[in-house]
């Protein structure tokens, strides 16, 4: 059975469910797993994060759109995820740093994109009918129903992938640029080398540890251990990153080498994930995952609560969890550990983001932790700090 649209979209869930909408992107027709964010602001960010690949963004936050866009605020130079729902686009932005509207951002990056559906519903059907896989239809003159449903049920996920092939840097490169002034770094004198392993890397994060006097180079999650040595890091960082971590064995063996020296490592939401497995955890899929900017976390070494910024499908399993490693957090939604530390490594990861972008910054204070490992690290290596 063949149907038209006409400057119309429509959302198609594997039960067969069909939501009709307006079309803001490109024309086109997507299938993938769907993932709700419950963030009020920072849209941008969100739809610009690597660790959305080849995954549909719900916004549960019924205006969107209403600071247009801007060249500061991409967290990459282009949109990973297949898709964007939202329920109202803001026709006219209201920003100074607005430099166009987020329906012309969207076409310009080529992301197929639905507006005027109820977000809120939709995301209480998924979690009541435990589905995520969704096709997007948009703009087409004459598209097969029972063709795209079938592709849909056909769809197995994204589990048991390695995503992290496909957007990990090709080459090497240094990062110079900070939060604080917002202007290329020129005058610090790095003191700390940090090498970034690219699993789909924010530049906010990158921006952290500029802010914190790091020198920084990102490098491919493909890189030998050898090549890694020779770059003489103080420190080194393992970062976000989409989809499931089981598969990168390139990666976690890399990592369990590194484990071997003495050299600080600090894993954040993925590369937490990695850590964890490099120390014999196991990672499961969650039924819902976390993907928001008000999630409470309590840190277990003094008890306080940190509102954190979350974007997750996977966490550790609490079963058979290693020796090793000590728990430091845990969410306070659903109790999933959100925080780990090596017992005898100045090792350690958080499966939040805290350089938030959007979000709060009560867990930015990790960055401070990870800077005062490396003083340590250097004053043994170098008889400096």
């Amino acid at each position: 059975m063949e149907n038209n649209l006409n400057n119309k979209a429509i959302l198609l869930m594997e039960d067969g469910t069909q939501i009709f909408g307006n079309s803001i992107g490109i024309d086109g027709i997507v299938i993938g797993e769907t993932i709700f964010n419950t963030a009020i602001t920072g849209y941008q960010e969100i739809i610009t994060d690597p660790s959305y690949y080849k995954q549909i963004i719900i916004l549960t936050y019924p205006h969107i759109g209403n600071v247009g866009t801007n060249i500061d605020d991409n967290e990459s130079s282009k949109i990973y995820a297949k898709g964007l729902i939202i329920h109202n686009l803001s026709k006219i932005p209201s920003n100074y740093r607005s430099t166009e509207k987020l329906d012309v951002f969207l076409k310009k990056k080529n992301v197929v994109a639905i507006e005027g559906i109820d977000t809120r519903y939709l995301t209480r059907l998924i979690c009541k009918k435990k589905i995520n896989k969704i096709a997007l239809i948009s703009n087409k003159k004459n598209f097969n129903y029972k063709s795209i449903l079938y592709k849909i049920r056909k769809f197995k996920g994204l589990q048991g992938l390695d995503l992290v092939k496909d957007i990990t840097t090709k080459i090497n490169y240094p990062w110079i640029l900070g939060n604080k002034n917002k202007q290329i770094i020129k005058n610090y004198v790095f003191s700390m080398h940090v090498i970034v392993l690219d699993f789909g890397v924010k530049n906010s994060i990158l921006k952290m540890l500029i802010d914190r006097k790091c020198k920084v180079t990102v490098v491919s999650a493909f890189i030998s251990y050898k090549d890694l040595i020779l770059l003489n890091p103080d420190g080194i960082f393992l970062s976000n990153g989409p989809g499931d971590p089981t598969p990168c064995h390139y990666i976690i063996d890399i990592v369990k080498k590194i484990l071997i020296t003495d050299i600080p490592v600090f894993g954040v939401c993925f590369g937490h994930q990695i850590l964890a497995i490099a120390n014999g955890a196991k990672i499961i899929k969650m039924d819902i995952g976390h993907h928001g900017s008000n999630h409470p976390v309590q840190d277990l070494e003094n008890n306080k609560v940190l509102i954190t910024t979350q974007n997750h499908n996977f966490t550790i399993d609490k079963n058979n969890f290693p020796k090793n490693l000590r728990i430091t957090h845990k969410s306070l939604f659903d109790n999933t550990i959100e925080g780990i530390h090596c017992i005898n490594k100045p090792a350690f990861g958080f499966q939040g983001h805290p350089e938030a972008s959007p979000g709060p910054h009560d867990s930015s204070i990790l960055f401070d932790y990870f800077v005062k490992l490396i003083h340590i690290y250097c004053r043994k290596k170098y008889k400096r700090f």
